[in-house]
C-alpha cells in the first residue's frame, strides 16, 4: 500500500457513523465509565486497568524498513525492522476491525509546543479512556487550530485486536509498528496508555535533529530568574517528582526538545509514577488527580472508591495522566530559555555512585552516552526488582537515530550555552538493593536545589576513586555521611568490590561507541 491508499483507508474509517470526534473530558469519562472501561475515584479520577501488559512491550515494536528512513535508523534491538508487507497486511485488518466497533474515538491535537517545530497528530482509539489519556497528555488545539488541523501523523490503536504470530509476521500478539513513510503508527494486542505516548515521543526524536533541534527525554523547570533546569533520567529515576517543585514553574515532565531559542515541551500533560504516592512527599502530582485524571493499574477499594497508592500488586508502574494544568506552577505555553543546570538521574541498584557529582565536559558526555540506571519494576513487562541497565542518552528505547548523534548535539549546546552538568543518583545507598535503602527523596530535592541555586559551582570537592566523580565535600541540610557513597557502607571491601565490578561494566558497555573521542573516553570514564 503507498501512501494514497493509506489516506484513503484513514478516510473510509473516519467517515463511519461510529465515529465519536474531540469529545469533552466529561463526554470521554461517561463513555469510559458506561462502557465498563474504568471507574470514578473519591477524588473524581478515571482510573482503568490495563490487564496483562502493565508497561510497555519493546520486544513487540518494530519500524518499517523503508527507502525514505532505512539509511538513518540505527538499527538493532531497539528499533527492529519489520517489512512493509507486514504493517500493509496488519493495517488492512486492524482497519477492518474497527470499522465493525459500536463506537471510535478521535482526538486531533498536537506533539511540540514551539510553532516552530509544531507536529499535528490524530489519535483514534477503540476505547474511550486511552482518547481521554491522549486528550491530557498531547497539546490540546484551540478552536481555531481545529477547525484548520490536518494530522502529520496517526496513531490507530486497537487493544483489543491480536496479531497471529505465525500468520502476521510479529513475535507476539502484541505490535506497535510506526511506519514513517506512511505517517501512521499502528498498536495493537495491548492496552497498556503508554505505549501512544513514546511512540510519538520517538516520532518526534526521528523529526527534531533533522531540523537543528536536540529531542531530550528529559523534564524541566524554570526559575524566577529565568534559569532553566533539565533532568535526564529513565522512568522511576524521578524526572517527574523533581521537576515538581512549588518553588520553580513547570516546563515539562518527560519530553523536550532544545532549539536555536531554547526548550519546549513536547507534550500537554505528565505522566507520573503514583506508586507510593502522598500528599506530603509529592504534592503537585497527589493534587493532580482529581476528575479529568487518567489513573491506570492503581489499585481502588470498589465501595468507597479511595485509592490505594502503596498497593502494587496489580504493577508496581502505577500511573497518572494528566493536562499539565492541573500542576500550578507552571509555564504557559510551555517554552523557556537556555538551560543553565542538566542533572543526570540514575537509579543506582548497586549503591556506589556518589548521591550528587559535579561533571567535566568530558564526563557528562561519557556519562550520557552511558545512560547508566537500574531497570524498575513495572516499567516493562517481565521486570520484578531493579535491574542494572545502560541506556544510551537516558532514553535509547526512544531514539531511532545513532546515539552519537543526540550526544553530539547535546555536546554543542552545553559548550554554547555553558550549562553545569552533575550526576544524581536516586537509587541505593549504605548497600546494594536488597541489602541498602532507597536514598531519601528529601536528601535529594536539597542536593538538587543547591546545584540549580549554583550553590555547588564552586565548592570543595573529593575525587571519587573508582568513578572519577566529583563529589562535593559538604552540601547545606544533608548529611556529610551521605555524600560519599563509600563512608555510607558498613562494609568497605564489599563497597571496593560492588564499585569495581561496576566500573568494568561501564567500560565493557562504552566498547560498542566507535568513534568516539579519545578525550571523552579517557577523562570521562571511571578510573580504572
Amino acid at each position: 500500500m503507498n501512501s494514497v491508499e493509506i489516506a484513503n483507508e484513514l478516510k473510509e474509517l473516519l467517515s463511519g457513523g461510529n465515529i465519536k470526534v474531540q469529545l469533552s473530558v466529561p463526554q470521554l469519562v461517561e463513555k469510559a465509565t458506561s462502557r465498563g472501561e474504568a471507574m470514578l475515584t473519591v477524588d473524581g479520577a478515571l482510573c482503568a486497568e490495563t490487564g496483562k501488559y502493565t508497561g510497555r512491550s519493546p520486544k513487540d515494536k518494530y519500524m518499517v524498513e523503508e527507502d525514505s528512513s532505512k539509511d538513518k535508523i540505527d538499527w538493532g534491538k531497539v528499533n527492529r525492522p519489520i517489512s512493509s508487507e507486514v504493517f500493509d497486511n496488519l493495517y488492512v485488518k486492524v482497519v477492518n476491525y474497527l470499522k465493525e466497533q459500536d463506537e471510535l474515538f478521535v482526538f486531533n491535537g498536537f506533539a511540540g509546543a514551539d510553532k516552530a517545530s509544531q507536529l499535528s497528530i490524530k489519535v483514534i482509539n477503540e476505547y474511550a479512556w486511552h482518547n481521554l489519556f491522549c486528550h491530557q497528555l498531547f497539546i490540546r488545539p484551540t478552536e481555531e487550530e481545529l477547525a484548520s488541523h490536518v494530522s502529520d501523523f496517526t496513531i490507530v490503536s486497537a487493544p483489543n485486536f491480536k496479531a497471529n504470530p505465525a500468520v502476521d509476521g510479529t513475535d507476539s500478539e502484541t505490535f506497535i509498528i510506526v511506519s514513517m513513510e506512511k505517517k501512521v503508527i499502528l498498536i495493537g494486542g495491548t492496552e497498556y496508555a503508554g505505549e501512544m505516548k513514546k511512540s510519538i515521543f520517538g516520532i518526534m526524536n526521528y523529526l527534531l535533529p533533522e531540523q537543528g533541534i536536540l529531542s531530550m527525554h528529559c523534564s524541566a523547570n524554570v526559575g524566577e530568574a529565568g534559569d532553566v533546569a533539565l533532568f535526564f533520567g529513565l522512568s522511576g529515576t524521578g524526572k517527574t517528582t523533581l521537576s515538581a517543585d512549588s518553588d520553580r514553574k513547570l516546563i515539562g515532565d518527560d519530553e523536550h526538545g532544545w532549539s536555536d531559542t531554547g526548550v519546549f515541551n513536547i507534550e500537554g500533560g505528565c505522566y507520573a509514577k503514583t506508586i507510593n504516592l502522598s500528599a506530603e512527599k509529592e504534592p503537585e502530582i497527589y493534587n493532580a488527580i482529581k476528575f479529568g485524571s487518567v489513573l491506570e493499574n492503581v489499585v481502588i477499594d470498589p465501595q468507597t472508591r479511595v485509592c490505594d497508592y502503596d498497593d502494587g500488586s496489580l504493577t508496581e508502574n502505577t500511573r497518572v495522566a494528566y493536562p499539565i494544568d492541573y500542576i500550578d506552577n507552571i509555564v504557559t505555553p510551555s517554552v523557556a530559555g537556555h538551560p543553565k543546570t542538566i542533572v543526570f538521574l540514575t537509579a543506582d541498584a548497586f549503591g556506589v555512585l556518589p548521591p550528587i557529582s559535579k561533571l567535566t565536559k568530558e564526563q557528562a558526555m561519557y556519562h550520557f552516552l552511558s545512560g547508566f540506571t537500574s531497570k524498575l519494576a513495572g516499567t516493562e513487562r517481565g521486570v520484578t526488582e531493579p535491574e542494572p541497565v545502560f541506556s544510551t542518552c537516558f532514553g535509547s528505547p526512544f531514539l531511532p537515530l545513532p546515539a552519537q548523534r543526540y550526544a553530539e548535539m547535546l555536546g554543542e549546546k552545553i559548550d554554547e550555552h555553558g550549562a553545569q552538568v552533575f550526576l544524581v543518583n536516586t537509587g541505593w545507598t549504605g548497600g546494594e538493593y536488597g541489602v541498602g535503602n532507597r536514598m531519601k527523596l528529601s536528601y535529594t530535592r536539597t542536593m538538587v536545589r543547591a546545584a540549580i541555586d549554583g550553590k555547588l559551582s564552586n565548592v570543595e570537592t573529593t575525587t571519587d576513586s573508582v568513578f572519577g566523580l566529583h563529589i562535593p565535600t559538604a552540601v547545606e541540610g544533608v548529611p556529610t555521611e551521605v555524600l560519599n557513597p563509600r563512608d555510607a557502607w558498613a562494609d568497605k571491601a564489599a563497597y571496593d568490590a560492588k564499585a569495581a565490578h561496576l566500573s568494568s561494566l561501564f567500560n565493557e558497555n562504552f566498547k560498542k561507541f566507535s568513534g568516539v573521542s579519545e578525550d571523552i573516553v579517557s577523562k570521562g570514564g571511571p578510573l580504572v
